[in-house]
């Protein structure tokens, strides 16, 4: 029997949500080190999408091979289709974590049996997995995938949910917005880091990739993919709260605790707005997006 199900629930451990999850293809090695030195929070090693068939061999041997060195989070996204080579790749020191495409229940239990028993013959520590729903099942199971043992945030792709709904979105793929927010409601009620956004594609169009960004942070979002490195900075500065932001939330802080130093339950800031602990709440999701706290 797979040792995995008796550890305790990876999604509870200390891995801190990254910002930004950039893609390299897992057959292009040399692409490893500058990936890591791009500045973005996790660097995901491909096994799906960007590799073609001819180059899946090469991908695993290069990712199976390759040493994880300190400085960011080393995740691999594994293929479904050869689920258990992609496993034996990932499960090396130094890796973080596994994004699984397509994530639905059944594909999770399978996943999780394969990387227990990868895992105990490794002699590392148990991996977390980014659920990307792609798939209807799983977007309507979307509050089991969140629950799943391992499961440390979702993710979207809503290029291949789009097809297989016969979605044709929009430029602001307001016609998917609706899913967004069942997956973040599902997050929210699993209680793991909120979910990562979907790439952009078109690598030319700084401000869309901007706007984007700022539009999924206010449905909810917390992170996204990338997949080339000039997109980390913009994206990591469309995550970021202003700085008027900011000391908005401070403002709102302080106000909410020196009235409730005088026994009173809310509050009035400075701009005359009422201060009530929901309000709080927001002002200190702010501040962890600047990094405080």
């Amino acid at each position: 029997m797979s040792t995995s199900r008796v550890r305790p629930r990876v999604a509870e451990s200390v891995l801190r949500p990254a910002r930004s999850y950039l893609y390299v293809p897992g057959d292009r090695p040399d692409r490893f080190s500058s990936a890591a030195a791009s500045g973005a929070d996790a660097v995901v090693l491909d096994l799906e999408d960007g590799v073609g068939p001819a180059g899946k061999k090469l991908a695993h041997e290069a990712v199976r091979d390759h040493q994880r060195v300190a400085g960011c989070q080393w995740w691999v996204r594994v293929d479904s289709a050869c689920l258990e080579d992609g496993v034996r790749s990932a499960v090396r020191p130094g890796t973080h974590g596994v994004l699984l495409p397509g994530a639905e229940p059944d594909l999770l239990t399978e996943l999780d049996e394969l990387l227990g028993d990868a895992e105990t013959s490794a002699g590392v520590p148990p991996l977390a997995v980014v659920g990307l729903l792609e798939t209807p099942l799983g977007v309507a199971e979307a509050r089991a995938v969140a629950r799943s043992r391992r499961v440390h945030r979702l993710g979207i792709g809503e290029a291949d949910l789009s097809a297989a709904l016969g979605m044709v979105p929009s430029g602001d793929r307001h016609e998917l917005w609706a899913i967004r927010s069942d997956v973040v409601v599902a997050s929210a009620l699993a209680a793991i880091a909120p979910p990562v956004g979907p790439v952009q594609t078109d690598l030319d169009d700084e401000q869309l990739l901007r706007s984007s960004t700022e539009q999924l942070v206010r449905q909810g979002f917390a992170a996204r993919t990338l997949i080339h490195p000039r997109q980390v900075g913009p994206v990591h500065e469309a995550l970021a709260p202003t700085p008027r932001q900011v000391d908005e939330a401070r403002s709102v802080i302080a106000s909410f605790e020196e009235a409730g130093s005088a026994g009173a339950g809310v509050a009035v800031d400075p701009r005359g707005r009422l201060v009530d602990l929901a309000v709080v709440r927001s002002a200190r999701a702010v501040l962890r997006r600047a990094g405080e706290g």
